[in-house]
């Protein structure tokens, strides 16, 4: 059974930095896309980042340009996203999701994606 699992968020004052992980179980991660998405309180989620299953494609939000990577290390099973330049408007729980597909293929698509994990909470507060 597919399983992914987030972790590394944390509290961070503004302009700091959190990376996150979004680690693979019960399926090789290669065979998937992934997706980062965020649900801040009262919102709608939303695609932050997705990156294809080589790493071949990858798409950034606009407010996530210049201050997050995505990355994917495949041995590991494992995808990540380093944000950096952290504001008080990123604080949401993040969630990363897979999806099967070509290999230059990625989508921050809410709709797109077959299988999430349970969510890490970021907070950016002083």
């Amino acid at each position: 059974q597919l399983q992914l699992v987030e972790s590394g968020g944390g509290l961070v004052q503004p302009g700091g930095s959190l990376r996150l992980s979004c680690a693979a179980s019960g399926f090789t991660l290669d065979r998937y896309a992934i997706g980062w998405f965020r649900q801040a309180p009262g919102k709608e989620r939303e695609g932050v980042s997705c990156i294809s299953r080589y790493g071949y494609i990858i798409e950034y939000e606009d407010s996530a340009k210049g201050r997050f990577t995505i990355s994917r290390d495949n041995a590991k099973n494992t995808v990540y996203l380093q944000m950096n330049s952290l504001k008080p408007e990123d604080t949401a729980v993040y969630y990363c999701a897979a999806v099967g597909g070509s290999s230059r293929y990625c989508s921050r698509v809410e709709s797109d994606l077959r299988s999430w994990g349970q969510g890490t909470q970021v907070t950016v507060s002083s």
